[in-house]
């Protein structure tokens, strides 16, 4: 007896199997032949932890050896913190605020730990290794003085093959500690980096969460440890690399011409030579020479293959899914600026621009620049360098500020300029937000035009005003 169901399959014209894909509706879950070799990734946080560590070691070594990925590492550092992302109190007091401004603007050269940098090249090191290895790692710690002091460390020193289930349900995930509530409580670091030459020490330490800053791009829900945004392309760069490499020795091979001298004799042709330690001479052809050929003698030419045009293209298709892969407009991974117009690479540029802003929101600012700010800020108050009335009672109306990301420079200065002025005119824009989107703070600008004034007025000094540009458009 047919059941309701093959009743229902068959009054439609369909077998079971047919019916049963038709149903899914997907055929990217459908099965057959196409999909037969096809990946999958069931499990994205395991998949995730286990191929972490072999992405960020093949990505640094691309990264140092091929030239598309030190473009694509550089563009992606410059967009993500150029000269640096720089902090704005937004203290209610403007005098408060100025004074917290100018103590942090005094504390950025010594915010490095090992003095090698200050805070805005820390940043740089920070969005480099995001891009590379997929996250990085700040230690806070404090001087005698109780200042603060950062320290990056390399992500390898984070112990990524570190899995233990704790008491009370607490667990440790690729060295991060985590409670029963999966908050992360702690990080175990190596002593020493990995890799150090002499006296490395193996000793694992378990280090709080709240003196480390974990800055990463969670790609995943639940995601534990960061993933080299070279993924996606790894596998097609180090083809390209291959393959940039094969056409070149293919060029190399192709400027050698060639002579080869057929004598059926065997005693060098009559050419003429100096012995080439084999008992035999080295022929050669002097510019205007004229050889006569005994009988029977020949000289033939190699005839080396050329590089197509189709080669080309393919390299360049091969670029732009790198690109594509990597997040990063085709121009500046390969600095080919052959095929675009102002109209492209303004478009090309603000959408880019538009992923940076996110990543710099989502990780550089949220993950490592906020949590530094409070630390120092009440680092610094409670060690009475900065006078903060109230501060315990309401902290937080002292530890609000304003991160400005560094300014973007404009394909057209002067066509942007004039849409910034429009609209600041038309009220969609205030005189803050432009002068924040140059990467200033408005009241230092108003004051700094305000001495400009006054110091040409005591100097008896007058400048024309330009013309108006918005006159001229209209």
């Amino acid at each position: 007896m047919l059941s309701a169901l093959t009743r229902a399959f068959r009054s439609l014209g369909l077998s079971r199997p047919a019916a049963r894909h038709a149903a899914r509706g997907y055929d990217g879950a459908a099965g057959g032949r196409r999909w037969r070799n096809a990946g999958e990734t069931p499990a994205p946080i395991a998949a995730a932890l286990a191929g972490r560590a072999t992405l960020a070691r093949r990505a640094q070594y691309l990264a140092g050896n091929n030239g598309h990925a030190a473009a694509g590492v550089a563009a992606w550092t410059s967009a993500l913190v150029g000269a640096g992302i720089k902090p704005q109190s937004r203290a209610a007091d403007p005098q408060a605020r100025k004074a917290v401004n100018a103590a942090f603007a005094r504390w950025t050269d010594a915010a490095d730990a090992a003095g090698g940098l200050d805070f805005f090249g820390l940043q740089a090191l920070i969005a480099r290794s995001l891009v590379v290895t997929g996250e990085a790692f700040v230690v806070l710690s404090h001087d005698e003085t109780g200042a603060l002091r950062l320290r990056v460390l390399d992500s390898g020193q984070v112990d990524g093959s570190y899995h233990a289930d704790l008491p009370g349900g607490a667990r440790v995930v690729a060295g991060i500690e985590f409670d029963a509530a999966g908050r992360r409580v702690a990080f175990y670091l190596w002593k020493d980096p990995p890799g150090l030459p002499l006296g490395a020490s193996v000793e694992l330490l378990r280090v709080p969460a709240e003196d480390v800053c974990h800055i990463y791009h969670c790609a995943t829900p639940g995601m534990v440890r960061g993933v080299s945004w070279f993924a996606p392309v790894l596998l097609r760069l180090a083809d390209l690399d291959a393959a940039h490499d094969a056409q070149l020795t293919r060029q190399k091979i192709a400027a050698l011409l060639t002579g080869f001298v057929v004598d059926p004799n065997g005693n060098a042709a009559g050419y003429a030579g100096s012995p080439d330690g084999q008992g035999g001479v080295e022929p050669s052809l002097e510019p205007g020479e004229m050889k006569v050929l005994r009988p029977g003698e020949d000289v033939r030419f190699s005839e080396p293959a050329q590089i197509g045009a189709e080669a080309i293209d393919f390299l360049k298709i091969t670029a732009r899914e790198i690109a594509a892969g990597l997040g990063i407009p085709y121009e500046q991974l390969t600095g080919d600026l052959s095929g675009v117009n102002y109209s492209s690479i303004r478009a090309g540029l603000v959408e880019f621009r538009r992923r940076a802003e996110m990543l710099q929101l989502a990780t550089i600012i949220h993950q490592f620049c906020r949590p530094v700010w409070r630390r120092w800020l009440a680092a610094e108050i409670l060690a009475g360098r900065l006078d903060a009335p109230g501060f315990e009672r309401d902290p937080e109306a002292w530890l609000a500020v304003d991160w400005l990301p560094p300014k973007n420079d404009w394909v057209d200065p002067l066509k942007d300029a004039q849409a910034e002025i429009l609209a600041i005119d038309a009220g969609l824009m205030s005189r803050r937000q432009a002068v924040a989107a140059r990467g200033y703070d408005l009241e230092a600008l108003d004051a700094e035009i305000a001495a400009d004034a006054a110091s040409a007025a005591a100097l008896g000094l007058s400048f024309a005003k330009p013309a108006d540009p918005i006159a001229e458009v209209k």
